[in-house]
């Protein structure tokens, strides 16, 4: 999920939203300023209710923000790279480039969103308790009163120990503790979600067929959501569990050819991509230092006309965004980082040296060698590409 509009930048962590976004406040306006609010609160113009519940939207919003830069901010706190977070429909999403390093770290991020959740419907209940003190206008104090609850709402339903909620990062954590065995954690956990995540479509087809369409329509997607992030990372846990004690040294095209970043992009098509017939191409300076990553399909992005004049090294993804690990790095750590690179694919150095890269057809077929390992029952290291 990327960002349509950059909201700026908090606490050193980007800040998003994603046009569908827009689905959180038209859903709350609508629910409150219109249907519940004109019955619990009556006596008011109808724009005072459309702008406490605009208010409360907005509000809500912040909270959401407020419980994904909780997650953020303890990752950082752990050694773990954050990318941006992102608001969309079904609520936020911080992007964490890489994985816990122990249990307690794992716990550690996952529970900080939740108690932030906690932490502000506390706040929103002691500032609805004071507006009734001081006998301000009950459409405030409903404003208040719905924030605490929300936000309520929020920690708990996200406590629910399955994956992709932080429940299901906690229960994650425990089993890994446990069990000692992340992947194994991992797969229970991504189990639970899938579990969790049928039980909301059945429950919102239910409500659809026999109560309304609204609120069995927000479940339908809530589960579709959970089904779906759930089973991407059930698919990453057994991949982990498959590539587990595989270096990146074994999997890597070792010696990459690269390509100067002084061709023109006319030149480089025709003098190197036809005739070395590889996807991506580690781009160098005239003193051999590498400053990016050129593919195909960042080729194709230049207009004809202007391929004679545009270099390489405007076209590259600057090094500085391409995941670089070294060869003795377990794949399972570089696979997180490696499917949200924007090309896909690692450079690997050995001190100032490039030594490698990976690129998606390595690992598949790294996948491939261990399955029909594994199906002899053998223990073997992968043998590198090309060899």
């Amino acid at each position: 999920m990327s960002s349509t509009l950059r909201l700026g930048t908090i606490a050193g962590i980007r800040v998003g939203a994603h046009w569908s976004v827009l689905g959180i406040l038209l859903v709350l306006v609508v629910a409150l300023g219109f249907r519940n609010w004109p019955v619990l609160a009556p006596g008011y113009p109808d724009g005072v209710y459309v702008l406490a519940a605009v208010v409360a939207a907005l509000l809500f919003l912040a909270s959401l923000l407020a419980h994904e830069l909780a997650h953020a901010v303890v990752a950082r706190r752990q050694g773990i790279d954050v990318d941006d977070i992102t608001l969309w429909l079904l609520g936020g999403i911080a992007r964490l480039r890489g994985e816990a390093r122990t249990p307690g770290a794992d716990l550690r991020v996952a529970a900080a969103g939740p108690l932030v959740s906690v932490l502000c419907g506390a706040l929103f209940g002691a500032l609805a308790w004071l507006l009734v003190t001081v006998d301000a206008p009950f459409l405030m104090v409903m404003v208040a009163l719905y924030l605490a609850l929300f936000n309520g709402v929020l920690a708990v339903f996200n406590l629910i120990p399955a994956a992709p909620l932080d429940g299901g990062r906690i229960l994650r954590a425990g089993l890994w503790a446990w069990k000692g065995d992340r992947h194994v954690a991992s797969l229970w956990s991504a189990r639970a979600g899938r579990g969790f995540g049928v039980l909301l479509i059945l429950a919102g087809v239910w409500q659809l067929l026999f109560v309304g369409i609204g609120g069995g329509l927000w479940w339908v997607l809530v589960g579709l959501f959970v089904v779906t992030v759930a089973g991407a990372e059930e698919r990453q846990a057994r991949l982990g569990s498959t590539l587990e004690d595989v270096p990146v040294a074994d999997v890597m095209t070792a010696d990459p050819d690269t390509t100067d970043a002084t061709l023109t992009v006319d030149d480089f098509l025709h003098d190197v991509v036809l005739v070395r017939r590889h996807s991506a191409f580690p781009v160098v300076d005239a003193r051999g230092h590498v400053e990016g990553l050129v593919t195909l399909n960042r080729l194709r992005s230049v207009p004809l006309s202007e391929r004679g004049t545009t270099r390489v090294h405007d076209v590259a993804c600057p090094v500085r965004e391409v995941p670089t690990v070294t060869p003795d790095t377990p794949l399972v750590d570089l696979l997180p980082e490696l499917g949200q690179a924007p090309d896909g694919r690692a450079l690997v150095f050995d001190g100032d040296r490039l030594a490698g890269i990976v690129t998606p057809t390595d690992v598949s077929r790294a996948v491939a060698l261990r399955s029909l390992v594994a199906g002899r029952g053998e223990a073997r290291s992968v043998p590198p590409p090309g060899k």
